[in-house]
């Protein structure tokens, strides 16, 4: 299920913000939503599929972005406010979710 719904939105938000990736990967997480590495690959935590989906948006989104921007700098976060307007509400709600992984 995850591979199938956030590979789609993944698929549409790297069109969307002319970025490419060169792999996508899925993974129980600890302690992160997702990952981006200097290969280009990125990893997904698969308790993502729990949460709602404007917040999976915004995690796709985030590491979407780290493509271009390997930090947390203002251009950043500039390129993600671009595609998502709410994006500090977004972080903001997604720190309140703990991941329960078993």
């Amino acid at each position: 299920y995850a591979n199938d719904v956030i590979s789609l939105r993944v698929q549409y938000f790297s069109q969307l913000m002319h970025l490419s990736y060169s792999d996508i990967k899925f993974r129980k997480m600890k302690s992160r939503w997702g990952s981006c590495n200097s290969n280009r690959v990125l990893t997904f935590n698969t308790e993502l599929v729990k949460i709602k989906k404007e917040l999976i948006d915004y995690v796709i989104v985030h590491e979407l972005a780290h493509l271009q921007h390997m930090n947390h700098s203002k251009k950043f976060h500039s390129l993600v406010d671009k595609y998502l307007p709410n994006s500090k509400f977004y972080h903001q709600e997604l720190k309140k979710i703990k991941i329960f992984t078993h």
